[in-house]
């Protein structure tokens, strides 16, 4: 039998005492519900995910040129002789 590692870690580098007591202590849930968990979702219930950055201002213009707000049919005018 190998001697233990000082760190509680798996052969994948999981930490899985800590994550099952932040998961079963600090977020209070159950056995069950903490492996039923995913752990990407885990991890945003503990506010640790690191997900997209915010859009910035310019990708908003990108986007805002690609779709804009400005109606490419109205109802009103369908129909109309506008020439």
């Amino acid at each position: 039998m190998s001697k233990m590692s000082d760190q509680p870690l798996d052969q994948d580098g999981v930490d899985w005492p800590a994550l099952m007591r932040a998961g079963i202590r600090g977020l209070g849930l159950r056995p069950a519900e903490f492996w039923a968990l995913t752990p990407a979702e885990l991890l945003m219930m503990l506010g640790t995910d690191r997900g997209a950055t915010a859009m910035g201002r310019v990708r908003l213009d990108e986007l805002a040129r690609a779709y804009p707000d400005t109606p490419q049919y109205s109802p009103k005018t369908e129909g109309q002789n506008n020439g």
